[in-house]
C-alpha cells in the first residue's frame, strides 16, 4: 500500500514537471532551450574523467620497504563535502605495485576528491597539506602500511598515464562522444530521459570504492601530523670514517649518508671543500659535516646505491 502510494506520488510529481516544461517551451522557447542545454552540459561534465592534480611520494617502512606514490586526482563525480560535520567522500582506485631499476619496489595508489574541495584547499597551504596528510593517513590505516613521516610532492608516479589512472579508478571512456541532441525538436519528457541517461550511464561505468571519514576528526588529527612533517629539510643519518693504508697512515675519508627518500644521484647537491662537505636534497635533507682531516677536494667522488638508498663520498687526505 505504501509502495503504491509512493510510486503514484512520484508519477504525479513527474507529470507536473513535464507540464511545467511544456508550458515553458511554448511560452518562452529561449528560456526552455537555455534550461535544457544547461542540464545537458552538467550531465556531460559529470561524465568527465578524473584528472591528476598532484602526486605524493613517501617511504613505506612496513610491511615491506619501498616507495608509495599517491596520485591525488580531481573528479567531478565525487560528491562535494556539505559541511565540516559531514562525511568526506573519497574515491580510491585499485592498488598497483611494481619494481624498476631506478626506484626498486614501489606501490601506486590513486585517490580522487571533488574538484571544488581541491580548488579551495589550494588557496591555503595549510589546507592542501591537510588533504595530502588525509591521503597518507588513509593509506597507512586502510592498507596496513607503516609510512615515513616525511613526504614530497613529485611530478608523477610510475604508471601514471591518463589511461592507467582511468583503469585503476574504474572510469571507462566512451568509444565516441555522445551526439548532442536537437533540444528544439524534442519533447520535455524525451529530453529529461536523455539527461538522466547521461548520469546513470556514468554511474554504471565507474564504481570505485568510497571511503568516508568524519571531516572534523580528520582536520584535528592532521594538524598534529602536519606540524611534525613540515619542519623543513631533515638531517640524515650518516657515518664518517678515516681510511688508512697498509702502514696505518690516514689515506682517505669516507662519508656514507642514508637517504631513504631519494631515488637517484641527480637529486643530490654536493659541495666539497678541503675542510667540509655540504649535502642538500631540496625540501628533504641538509647535512654539513667537517672532515677530521684536511682533504684534496679535487679527488672527491660520490656514488649512490639505488637499492640501499645510500650515498657514499670518498676523498683523499692531503
Amino acid at each position: 500500500m505504501c509502495s503504491t502510494g509512493s510510486t503514484e506520488d512520484v508519477l504525479q510529481q513527474m507529470s507536473k514537471l513535464w507540464s511545467m516544461l511544456d508550458d515553458l517551451s511554448e511560452n518562452d522557447p529561449a528560456a526552455y532551450r537555455t534550461l535544457i542545454e544547461k542540464q545537458l552540459k552538467e550531465g556531460a561534465e559529470f561524465r568527465a574523467p578524473p584528472e591528476l592534480d598532484s602526486c605524493l611520494c613517501t617511504e613505506i617502512l612496513k610491511p615491506k620497504k619501498g616507495l608509495l606514490y599517491i596520485n591525488i586526482c580531481s573528479w567531478k563525480c565525487v560528491p562535494a563535502p556539505q559541511d565540516p560535520s559531514r562525511l568526506l567522500p573519497v574515491y580510491t582506485g585499485k592498488l598497483e605495485t611494481g619494481t624498476n631499476e631506478d626506484q626498486g619496489w614501489y606501490t601506486v595508489l590513486d585517490v580522487a576528491l571533488n574538484p571544488v574541495l581541491l580548488q579551495e584547499s589550494r588557496e591555503n597551504k595549510a589546507e592542501i597539506n591537510q588533504v595530502y596528510m588525509l591521503a597518507l593517513s588513509f593509506a597507512q590505516k586502510q592498507l596496513g602500511m607503516t609510512l615515513s613521516q616525511e613526504y614530497r610532492v613529485v611530478n608523477s608516479s610510475p604508471n601514471s598515464s591518463p589511461d592507467e589512472l582511468h583503469r585503476r579508478l574504474g572510469f571507462q571512456k566512451l568509444s565516441s562522444a555522445p551526439k548532442q541532441p536537437d533540444t528544439a525538436g524534442q519533447t520535455p519528457a524525451a529530453l529529461l530521459q536523455h539527461i538522466s541517461s547521461l548520469q546513470s550511464e556514468n554511474q554504471e561505468d565507474s564504481a570505485p570504492q568510497i571511503i568516508c571519514r568524519p571531516a572534523e576528526k580528520i582536520k584535528k588529527d592532521l594538524i598534529q601530523v602536519i606540524s611534525a612533517a613540515s619542519v623543513g629539510p631533515q638531517k640524515p643519518e650518516y657515518r664518517l670514517e678515516v681510511k688508512t693504508d697498509a702502514a696505518g697512515v690516514p689515506d682517505s675519508v669516507e662519508l656514507m649518508v642514508e637517504l631513504p627518500m631519494v631515488c637517484s644521484m641527480s637529486e643530490c647537491q654536493l659541495s666539497v671543500s678541503k675542510d667540509d662537505v655540504l649535502l642538500e636534497v631540496e625540501d628533504l635533507y641538509y647535512l654539513l659535516v667537517d672532515f677530521p682531516k684536511t682533504v684534496n677536494e679535487d679527488t672527491a667522488s660520490a656514488i649512490f646505491n639505488k637499492k640501499k638508498r645510500r650515498l657514499t663520498l670518498k676523498v683523499n687526505v692531503l
